[in-house]
C-alpha cells in the first residue's frame, strides 16, 4: 500500500515487512492487550503473521491499517487507520476505525491525531458513507478518543465475552462538522 498520510508529528503509511520488530514490541506488551482479550503475542513469528495479515488486507480489500511513524525519530509507534471488518459484528460488514500504540506513546494525543487523519482519508479520499468503531466499555482511553474525534455512540454490544461501546459517523455528519 503506497498511500501515506502526514500530520504535524506523524507519518501514516502502509505496514511494511520491516515493521515486524515494531509490531512485536507493540503486541507483546500485556498492557496493550488489556482490553483486547488479554492475548499478547510471544514470538517474532506471531509478529510476522500480523504484518502479513495486514498486508493481505491491502490486496484483498484495498485498505488496511497504517503504520504510525514518529516524524522526528522515524520510530514505529503503532498502527492506526481503517480496515474493512467482517468478524467483530456478526450482523454487518463495515469500515472500522482503529488504533493501537506502544504504551510509551499513550497520553500524547497521537491516537486522536492519527484517528482524525484516518477519518479525513476515509471520507474525503475514499468517499466512504459510514465509518464505525468499537471499544471495550472499560477502555476509557479508547472510548475518549472515539468521542473526541466525533464518532457518535450507538449502542453497547458483546464481543469476545466483553461489553463494547459501538460508535459511528456518516459522511454527512462528518461534512457538517468540517
Amino acid at each position: 500500500m503506497d498511500t501515506f498520510l502526514e500530520t504535524d508529528r506523524l507519518i501514516l503509511r502502509g505496514i511494511q515487512e520491516n515493521d515486524v520488530q515494531g509490531m512485536y514490541e507493540l503486541d507483546s506488551d500485556p498492557e496493550v492487550h488489556r482490553y483486547l482479550g488479554n492475548r499478547p503475542i510471544s514470538s517474532m513469528e506471531e509478529a510476522e503473521s500480523i504484518v502479513k495479515y495486514i498486508r493481505d488486507q491491502y490486496e484483498k480489500d484495498g485498505i488496511g491499517r497504517f503504520a504510525v511513524i514518529d516524524k522526528s525519530t522515524e520510530e514505529f509507534i503503532g498502527w492506526a487507520g481503517l480496515k474493512y471488518e467482517r468478524t467483530v459484528r456478526t450482523d454487518m460488514d463495515y469500515y472500522d476505525l482503529g488504533y493501537r500504540l506502544k504504551r510509551k506513546f499513550w497520553g500524547r494525543g497521537i491516537a486522536t491525531e492519527a484517528a482524525l487523519e484516518s477519518l479525513k482519508y476515509g471520507f474525503q479520499i475514499l468517499k466512504l458513507q459510514q465509518i464505525y468503531a468499537g471499544a471495550q466499555v472499560d477502555n476509557l482511553g479508547s472510548n475518549k478518543v472515539l468521542q473526541k474525534v466525533g464518532l457518535i455512540f450507538i449502542e453497547t454490544f458483546k464481543f469476545d465475552h466483553a461489553p463494547h461501546n459501538w460508535y459511528g459517523l456518516s459522511l454527512n455528519q462528518w461534512e457538517e462538522r468540517n
